[in-house]
């Protein structure tokens, strides 16, 4: 009997934020499944045709070009150009935006894990090529959903999420077609789930005193420093609401959270008929990711597998809106559209970089979001221009709150 074997297309990937953790554990599927492709004796799964980070780390991005035979560095930071040259001097290394989306041509498929709004231009050309997005960066989407919704729409354009809530939702709605608007109907909620992260029972006195030691101490996941903040405020939780209302076209009043410390069901979607359909697996963003790299076909390495022999429970509880009040704050943003969720964002970004630098307490950073929200007067058919302005507005009002 003649055995017919698949044949393998190289996909070409690019990987914006390649040093950050998503960046990191992207190259290590692409690592594992092009040995496992060798030792078969077939084609590369992948070519990293670029690769794209700040600049700070030009070592770990040097070092990456080599192992991969990366052609292209994209670097944010067009003064750590000639540095990277000489570390990589086989590359070709280009900065800034234009080279966010010299990086972005060179792709099939672009893991955007890109930290906060910075990531928005490598989002918006992605998809102006029609090509897949594996969005890691949610800022992006947030801040900038109304112009984001509009390249979407470009022939061959595909957002296929990273975030392990997104995808987990992603996962539930793809087992009932439910993607398509005449489809959705029929979803009653999308149920997000939070591990509640390293604060949960806290009381509000204890919050008072957190150190930035304890709020990166994530309980379940290893993630970037300013993600792992956002995860111990739930503010991460809100704009995975945010998110989830841009991605799928569910209105908020049909999105909860839900707090679940094991961090094992992912997220869930409940349909008409009260069926739930949820997605489980252990943490392990390099499920997402692949996931993400292989759609629509299922990655044949199990990340995150469960061993239901050792898994004893699974608690489900509501979230503490009365000490985490950034999670009602992102509700409220959302509600209001427009540039609101850009203002949001940048506002949320600039309060951490405070709380980092010790110029404000960590309850500080609900109480300086809050304020720039309040001060907000905002456009609710914004163009590429106003989100800028707003997100721009919002950083400066956000330092002077904190300095109040």
């Amino acid at each position: 009997m003649r055995v017919h074997r698949l044949t393998i297309v190289t996909q070409r990937v690019a990987v914006l934020g390649s040093t950050g953790s998503v960046g990191t554990q992207s190259l290590d599927i692409v690592r594992h499944a092009n040995a496992a492709a060798a030792a078969a004796g077939d084609d590369p799964r992948y070519d990293i045709v670029a690769i794209g980070a700040s600049g700070s780390r030009p070592e770990l991005l040097a070092e990456q070009a080599g192992e991969f035979a990366v052609p292209l560095i994209a670097v944010s930071d067009p003064s750590a150009v000639a540095a990277m040259s000489e570390l990589a001097p086989t590359c070709s290394v280009v900065a800034g935006e234009d080279g966010l989306r010299q990086a972005c041509a060179e792709a099939d498929v672009v893991i955007n894990a890109i930290v906060g709004f910075a990531g928005l231009p490598a989002t918006l050309e992605t998809l102006r090529l029609g090509r897949r997005l594996a969005l890691a960066n949610k800022e992006s989407l947030i801040a900038a959903g109304p112009v984001v919704q509009h390249v979407r729409s470009t022939p061959g354009a595909e957002i296929v999420p990273v975030d392990s809530e997104h995808c987990a939702l992603h996962q539930c709605l793809r087992a009932n077609e439910s993607f398509t608007p005449n489809r959705l109907d029929q979803v009653r909620r999308l149920v997000v789930t939070a591990s509640g992260g390293p604060f949960r029972g806290w009381s509000r006195e204890q919050l008072a005193a957190v150190t930035v030691e304890e709020a990166l101490n994530h309980p379940t996941w290893s993630m970037g420093p300013k993600i792992t903040i956002d995860s111990s405020t739930l503010m991460n939780k809100g704009l995975e609401v945010i998110e989830a209302n841009e991605l799928f076209g569910v209105g908020f009043d049909r999105i909860d959270v839900v707090v679940h410390p094991q961090s094992v069901v992912h997220s869930m979607v409940e349909y008409t008929d009260g069926a739930t359909i949820a997605q489980l697996s252990l943490p392990d963003m390099r499920l997402c990711i692949a996931y993400a790299l292989d759609y629509e076909d299922r990655h044949e390495h199990a990340y995150g597998a469960i061993d239901w022999t050792a898994t004893s429970r699974l608690d489900f509880e509501l979230p503490d809106r009365e000490s985490f009040p950034c999670l009602d704050l992102a509700y409220a943003a959302g509600r209001l559209g427009g540039t609101a969720p850009a203002v949001l964002s940048a506002a949320n970004e600039a309060a951490v970089e405070a709380f980092f630098s010790g110029s404000i307490q960590w309850t500080g950073i609900a109480r300086v979001v809050e304020q720039v929200l309040s001060d907000h007067h905002g456009d609710n058919d914004p163009d590429l221009d106003t989100v800028l302005a707003a997100d721009e507005w919002a950083r400066v009002r956000a330092a002077e709150v904190v300095t109040t």
